[in-house]
């Protein structure tokens, strides 16, 4: 896959843009969000001081884009202020596997969703149509996080199975995973036609 220039995707209620030394006191907020700690950070940063995880987590980002590593700050459309993260990791043979969170001070507006929607579609598409050209993305989360589950639908990645004790918390501890994917030839879902009840 050919390197990636950073870029800016806009989707509803977002604008996904690489991420800059300016947003570490806004990773800093949102690591001291207790789920996004457990369930985002990994056990590595969960055992540095407090004070120190949000240099840290920035700094490994920072450099995502000049590597082939799409990772996005989720920013707030009328200011660019961090609301949240979303990136892409294992990217190969047009595979790839998203991870994502959403600060605390922006949940509750669909941002997680509509940042998986737009990432997967821009990843999904044909890089001769200024996308990434992979086949297929893949979430997986632990089942202790359902809301997950609602993200992943929304975006149209279908849910495949559970995988035992595929997923672990920041204490290292070790949870069943429930896999959602999408493929480049499944249906966009921002193309779902509703039905009539």
């Amino acid at each position: 896959m050919p390197h990636q220039l950073p870029l800016r995707l806009t989707g509803t209620g977002l604008t996904l843009r690489p991420l800059s030394p300016d947003d570490e006191q806004h990773v800093a907020r949102a690591l001291a969000d207790a789920e996004i700690v457990r369930w985002a950070t990994g056990a590595h940063l969960h055992r540095l001081p407090a004070d120190e995880r949000a240099a840290q987590w920035l700094r490994t980002r920072l450099t995502a884009w000049s590597e082939g590593i799409p990772d996005f700050a989720i920013a707030d459309p009328d200011t660019d202020e961090l609301t949240g993260y979303i990136g892409l990791r294992r990217i190969r043979n047009g595979n790839a596997e998203v991870g994502s969170w959403i600060a605390p001070w922006a949940r509750g507006r669909g941002l997680a969703a509509n940042a998986l929607l737009s990432t997967a579609g821009w990843a999904l598409t044909p890089i001769a149509h200024s996308g990434m050209g992979l086949h297929r993305i893949v979430m997986h989360h632990s089942t202790d996080n359902p809301a997950s589950c609602t993200v992943a639908a929304k975006a149209g990645l279908l849910l495949e199975g559970t995988m035992r004790q595929a997923t672990t918390d920041n204490t290292g501890a070790r949870h069943d995973s429930h896999l959602h994917a999408r493929l480049a030839t499944d249906p966009d879902p921002r193309e779902r036609v509703p039905t009539s009840s």
